[in-house]
């Protein structure tokens, strides 16, 4: 099926609707709600009475004018979704969020957790602790800004230290310069791994002595997770989903505006700590169940 973009994160999918509703389906899943595409799915199933069921998958975004208007986005669509069969977060504070939404108060949300789940290392790599991690899209609101400045600082405390940037995005220029004016453009690398090499993001979460995500928005970080799951330390910024793993004894906390030297002492803590072991987390074939769960559950009421 076709989908167009504007080139940047506006989809849209002209067949979609056509294809709903000439199609004998039994149901539609929204999966996101923040592009065209979940709204035309919606309304194709609304139209011709095929039950549907949306997962929000929240996410933050760099210009703060779609920030402010995103609430008007969603109540918008407050009745589309009102008119839904099921209604899943992927955590609490994504649950939390739309329930705030007018309309969706009283709109039972269940939450079905995005898994964690990393391939099996043979040998496993030794940790090296004068590497630090900082994972995610390079964005804006990520914080990988907030991540080289507090490195410089961590650089005085740690003169031996390393961070490795992991992501790809338009703000990589902007993110080399920031390290290039903190005079530590010599001790830190930006490249992606591919997404499908999930044998070496394995590795490089498995030898980091710290991995950070100092982001301004998460509904349920995968990353963060699956960097826990293997059991290294993990600094966040205290913001949206992220204080969830803070709770449950995952992460570290940080304010999302603390110093940079705030930031670099609460990683050197961390690095300071004694090993942390391995987390069960939810995988990708639990919330695969809990998902078919759902679906016999409505096709059964149907």
């Amino acid at each position: 099926m076709r989908v167009g973009s504007t080139g940047g994160d506006l989809y849209w999918s002209p067949d979609l609707y056509r294809t709903i509703r000439a199609g004998a389906w039994d149901l539609v899943h929204c999966q996101g709600i923040h592009t065209s595409v979940p709204v035309l799915a919606m309304l194709a199933a609304r139209r011709s009475r095929i039950p549907y069921l949306v997962t929000f998958h929240t996410g933050g975004h760099d210009s703060r004018l779609r920030m402010k208007l995103r609430w008007l986005q969603w109540l918008v669509l407050s009745p589309l979704l009102r008119g839904a069969a099921a209604l899943i977060a992927v955590s609490e504070f994504e649950a939390a969020l739309w329930h705030r939404v007018p309309g969706l108060k009283h709109v039972p949300i269940e939450i079905i957790p995005n898994g964690a789940e990393m391939p099996s290392l043979d040998p496993v790599p030794d940790i090296d602790r004068n590497l630090i991690v900082s994972v995610g899209r390079l964005v804006r609101y990520k914080g990988h800004q907030r991540a080289i400045a507090a490195f410089r600082e961590l650089v005085k405390l740690r003169p031996e230290v390393r961070l490795r940037i992991v992501g790809s995005g338009s703000y990589e220029a902007s993110l080399r310069r920031t390290a290039r004016r903190l005079g530590v453009a010599d001790r830190v690398e930006i490249a992606g791994i591919p997404g499908q090499d999930r044998v070496a993001m394995a590795r490089l979460f498995a030898r980091a002595g710290v991995v950070l995500l100092l982001s301004e928005y998460e509904a349920h970080p995968v990353a963060v997770m699956e960097a826990a799951s293997l059991g290294r330390p993990v600094v966040v910024a205290e913001t949206t989903g992220l204080r969830e793993l803070i709770a449950r004894g995952l992460a570290r906390g940080v304010p999302l505006d603390a110093a940079p030297s705030t930031i670099a002492a609460a990683i050197a803590r961390e690095l300071d700590a004694p090993p942390r072991a391995a987390v069960p987390l939810p995988r990708w074939d639990d919330c695969s169940k809990s998902l078919l769960k759902r679906y016999r559950l409505l096709l059964g009421s149907v």
